[in-house]
């Protein structure tokens, strides 16, 4: 009798050590986990960026792109207008909280709409709303658009997030030539009139300012992945926001300017992995020295 039970705790210890193995490997596998692909074309921001070269492409498409200006100041001071018309500085929208801003034109029939739609799909499959823990500028380069149109985009796109404080954490602003060439400068967002095809020639992409007005954070595109999204804004409000779990995955995937993607760092997901292993094999050993004492007293218990 004494014999089957000393094997039970022998046979637990060899359970928690398989499970520790398959724990450490889904750790190391994490970082397999595939990234959404960037388009590639100059008009989706993949082929324009600094250090690229441009070669046969039509000139025009040689004039857009964007440009990592990262830890570059904005100009806060900049004055543009709002959906109702009234006259506002880009400062007003940094309240303490990380930014998303975007450069777009309201009147734009294809492309700018993707970029919205692409942060709308994203902003709704986060936790964190905007107007609370995060705000959101959208800024027409189009000196033609009107307060009235920006307002009458922001009623499509508030009624699609859906959320109580999207209203007042989403804005879309309008502005005049020398005030949008200062953020469009200071962002690194180059885009041209196309006189062929009467639009503008443009790149896509977001960009993420801490609450201080400092650019920290590039996305290019129109898919913003949630994950890289929620990860920027944890990041730029210097972990204001967030959870423990958000730390825990900045120290495990690692921002790349290059990609504007979230990459996952091998060697702190290593040291995480063997950190989590311990810990779990240390519970399970204080389970196991539990087991074998309360066995030992029932054992001696049932002696005569």
């Amino acid at each position: 009798m004494q014999k089957a039970v000393s094997r039970k705790p022998s046979l637990l210890v060899w359970r928690c050590v398989v499970f520790c193995l398959l724990l450490s490997a889904f750790c190391l596998l994490a970082h397999a986990q595939p990234g959404v692909p960037q388009p590639n074309s100059p008009l989706y921001g993949g082929g324009m960026r600094s250090g690229d070269v441009a070669t046969g492409l039509p000139p025009v498409l040689k004039k857009v792109g964007i440009d990592q200006k990262l830890n570059g100041q904005l100009p806060l001071d900049a004055v543009f207008k709002d959906e109702q018309g009234n006259e506002v500085r880009l400062g007003q929208y940094f309240k303490g909280k990380p930014v998303v801003i975007a450069l777009v034109y309201y009147t734009c029939p294809m492309l700018c709409n993707q970029v919205m739609n692409g942060m709308l799909g994203s902003f709704r499959q986060i936790s964190f709303n905007a107007g609370e823990q995060f705000e959101v500028v959208t800024v027409s380069f189009d000196t033609k658009d009107t307060p009235s149109i920006a307002a009458a985009k922001k009623t499509t796109y508030i009624a699609g997030y859906n959320r109580p404080s999207g209203n007042a954490g989403w804005h879309f602003l309008t502005g005049d030539d020398a005030n949008i060439k200062r953020l469009a400068e200071a962002v690194g967002f180059r885009y041209t009139w196309d006189e062929q095809t009467k639009q503008y020639a443009h790149a896509s992409g977001i960009m993420i300012a801490t609450p201080g007005g400092k650019l920290a954070r590039y996305f290019y595109g129109i898919d913003y992945p949630p994950r890289d999204l929620r990860l920027a804004l944890v990041e730029a409000s210097e972990n204001k926001i967030g959870t423990p779990v958000d730390a825990l995955m900045l120290y495990c995937y690692h921002y790349d300017p290059a990609t504007g993607k979230y990459g996952a760092v091998i060697m702190n997901i290593i040291r995480v992995a063997g950190i989590m292993t311990l810990i779990v094999m240390g519970l399970m050993f204080l389970v196991l020295r539990k087991i074998a004492a309360r066995r030992q007293l029932v054992a001696s218990a049932a002696r005569p």
